[in-house]
């Protein structure tokens, strides 16, 4: 066993499914064939297909449901394609919105912003606590290929401010999560996490997708994939 392999998602917010994904890894990537290209990451809304593989009997769904039950759903999706056109690079942060039919005024929700056209809005840090993020690898991910970077046990921290995000990273330590292709690193979604630009670029495409078994209050509805 690996270092890697002995991640826990409870424990340490990061798990990693080797080859999970592999039988489907073909129709994903047809599902994700007509998304715009040359983009660093295109938010997934209304893409039938990948529905099979995101439902609780799906490759991807099912870790999802052992993870949070059977309520489990997909609530957003994007999908990353860090190439030579978009070799980007990401400092340390928590992921803190979700995706949301409509605007509506709800006490622990905001402030609100439209990306890609969706509209998105914080939610209160023990929701997003409940989540799970899964990321599914189309590419091989070495360390030269931009692995995604995690602090192990910052999911714990709750909401960490911006100024003190340097320090809780310091005092988690910094793993990096190679990956083959087919594999799936779960996360829980308030992890801290960046990304360092490739160093010898080519494709590292990931299917990144949200999952939460609440219901959102006040009339919100969440917009799903």
């Amino acid at each position: 066993m690996t270092a890697l392999d002995a991640l826990r998602l409870a424990e340490h917010g990061a798990q990693l499914f080797c080859g999970a994904a592999l039988a489907d890894l073909q129709e994903l990537q047809t599902a994700t064939a007509e998304l715009p290209p040359d983009q660093a990451g295109v938010r997934i809304h209304g893409v039938g297909l990948l529905r099979p593989c995101l439902a609780p009997s799906g490759s991807i769904g099912a870790i999802a449901s052992n993870v949070l039950g059977a309520a489990a759903k997909p609530v957003r999706a994007i999908l990353f394609d860090k190439s030579a056109a978009t070799n980007w690079s990401l400092g340390w942060h928590q992921d803190r919105t979700i995706c949301v039919r409509d605007r509506i005024a709800v006490p622990g929700f905001g402030p609100w912003s439209v990306k890609a056209g969706l509209l998105h809005v914080a939610p209160p840090a023990e929701l997003l606590s409940r989540m799970v993020t899964l990321r599914v690898h189309f590419d091989d991910v070495p360390t030269i290929n931009a692995p995604l970077l995690i602090a192990p046990g910052s999911h714990c921290r709750s909401r960490v401010p911006e100024s003190s995000v340097a320090q809780v990273v310091a005092e988690c330590g910094v793993v990096a999560c190679l990956a083959e292709a087919g594999d799936i690193w779960a996360y829980s979604t308030p992890i801290l996490h960046a990304s360092d630009a490739a160093s010898q670029p080519g494709h590292r495409r990931v299917l990144q997708v949200d999952f939460s078994a609440d219901a959102l209050p006040g009339g919100l509805e969440w917009l799903g994939i």
